[in-house]
């Protein structure tokens, strides 16, 4: 029987850091601040935000009418009316208050 002889000391040194080398690439691929889970959250907040800025956008197009509305070159007198009874508190003389 020839006796068995054990894997160089180098090998066994050159596997161990290309494992851990490995698990650190994989782990920081996952959890790192460029990894998976990291960009699933960046999707979430982009989406969030493009869900806030659709609102403001419609809030500022609604502003933008109403003060068109309200403006000089173009006057509703129903806004006008509306706005006044509002913000002012103001009726007209043929109108009755109940509380």
């Amino acid at each position: 029987m020839t006796p068995r002889k054990r894997p160089a000391l180098g090998a066994l040194i050159f596997f161990t850091i290309a494992f851990f080398l490995g698990v650190y690439f994989t782990f920081a691929a996952v959890q790192g601040d460029y990894g998976l889970f990291s960009r699933a959250e960046i999707e979430a907040e982009s989406k969030a935000l493009q869900v806030q800025l659709d609102q403001l956008t419609n809030q500022v197009a609604r502003m933008e009418n109403l003060t068109l509305r309200l403006s000089d070159t173009y006057l509703d007198l129903d806004l006008l009316d509306q706005q006044a009874r509002d913000v002012l508190g103001l009726l007209r003389s043929d109108e009755i208050v109940i509380r």
